[in-house]
């Protein structure tokens, strides 16, 4: 068995060992930040030797580092030094018995670690700086994620010398939308750098492929019946053809032609994205407005991008910067689903050019009935309707399976999309094709 996998057996009851070994678990596959190969086992089972102890002096010391705790208190004997011992000091500060990385905490005695970051800034900032030194950054962003969920430090996040320190992430970028309005001037250009650096890296991710993928989409759904050469789609071509069969020459004689409509600089549908920002869609919101730019940035597509909670704001103007999109939101507050769908109802001039994203929850705050409705009349008309639970990596939410249900049953099936799936989604939606709902 190796390290990480016996760190997963320790019981809930050994110190601090259940939140620290669910931090470390929810990293890169390290334990205590080392690189992943370091931990990995000999063929007999065993740990590899330490360059400065043995085998079983190596398994001590990462299940001192697991557990938490005095050289007493842990049961292991083992006592840190040097890097090892200032790794420790940064998990107990946030994994620890005290109140939170840096102000010493409430069990400070000997022989116990305390945790504290109080209501310090720049001690938050220099813890923050700690794990970046001591942690890989995938295990840097869960510990910054449970740093603000178990010691309430989102206030914190309002200071520009924090903001400095933090990594970015989708869900950092989330908090910090939801502290918007109670952000002071000093800290908004710096929270806006961070929001920047990550809708950057998305938009490298996302948009190359997403762009291709409806640009074929695009393509293959305007056929066209008079083609020039290079444009005839030849496998629709022999299959409308198949009929003018000649045996004997072994050859199908094409009297109707079938291509792509190729070079178009019309546009040729109409997107709208229309997005729940109730707080539990934060990540939803973020990975929705760089898709939003994106396909802004396509002359084919006309986007319109609205968001909504008990009222409806339209950011199509905004869409040439996603960072601008972002900010105009609002996380938090009630949903009324339905008065969003009239407002998108009321912009649609060509239904059957028209496909409508609906990303929510579906816990509706609005009239029920009067939503099924006007997806129904949508969807009579010729829309595609498109329904996302979620529009993140982390998979669906709570969501009402009711409403759910019903959707389903009026052909709008309700799911939950990574990022890297949507541009299929979308391409099948532009096509008129069934959605590829992923499989549960």
């Amino acid at each position: 068995m190796s390290d990480r996998t016996a760190a997963r057996t320790v019981p809930d009851g050994a110190g601090n060992g259940a939140d620290r070994r669910d931090s470390a678990d929810r990293g890169d596959g390290t334990v205590d930040g080392t690189a992943p190969e370091a931990v990995d086992t000999a063929a007999d089972g065993t740990a590899p030797e330490a360059a400065d102890g043995t085998a079983a002096d190596e398994r001590l010391r990462r299940w001192r580092l697991v557990l938490g705790g005095g050289a007493d208190a842990d049961g292991t004997g083992c006592a840190l030094s040097g890097r090892d011992e200032a790794m420790d000091r940064t998990l107990a500060a946030l994994y620890g018995d005290g109140d939170g990385p840096g102000s010493g905490g409430r069990n400070s005695g000997a022989g116990r670690r305390a945790a504290g970051l109080g209501a310090s800034a720049p001690g938050v900032a220099r813890w923050l700086g700690d794990i970046r030194t001591y942690f890989p950054t995938s295990v840097v962003q869960v510990m910054q994620r449970d740093a603000i969920d178990r010691l309430g430090l989102s206030a914190l996040l309002l200071e520009p010398e924090m903001l400095e320190a933090v990594e970015p992430d989708v869900q950092l970028v989330g908090t910090l939308l939801s502290l918007n309005r109670a952000m002071p001037e000093t800290s908004r250009e710096t929270a806006r750098a961070v929001v920047r650096k990550v809708v950057t890296e998305l938009e490298k991710r996302l948009a190359t492929r997403t762009r291709a993928t409806l640009t074929g989409a695009l393509d293959r759904s305007a056929r066209i019946h008079r083609p020039r050469h290079r444009d005839i789609d030849w496998n629709r071509t022999i299959r409308a053809n198949l009929k003018n069969y000649l045996p004997e020459h072994r050859t199908v004689v094409p009297e109707r032609l079938v291509g792509y409509g190729r070079a178009s600089r019309a546009v040729k549908k109409d997107v709208i994205l229309c997005i729940d920002q109730s707080g539990s869609m934060a990540a939803s919101v973020v990975y929705a407005s760089v898709f939003g730019a994106v396909l802004a940035s396509m002359r084919s597509l006309a986007t319109r991008l609205v968001v909504f909670d008990t009222s409806v704001v339209d950011l199509t103007d905004a869409l040439d910067d996603p960072v601008d999109v972002l900010f105009g939101t609002r996380l938090g507050g009630g949903t009324d689903i339905n008065r969003a769908l009239a407002y998108c109802q009321s912009r649609i001039t060509r239904p059957a050019e028209t496909v409508v994203v609906l990303i929510s929850d579906l816990y509706e705050g609005g009239i029920r009935d009067e939503m099924l409705k006007r997806v129904a009349a949508m969807k009579g008309a010729g829309v595609q309707f498109v329904t996302l639970l979620a529009l993140s990596d982390e998979g669906a939410p709570s969501y009402d399976r009711e409403h759910a249900a019903a959707l389903a049953a009026l052909g709008a099936p309700a799911f939950a999309c990574t990022p890297d799936h949507f541009p299929e989604v979308m391409a099948a939606a532009l096509e008129k094709r069934p959605l590829p709902v992923p499989e549960d």
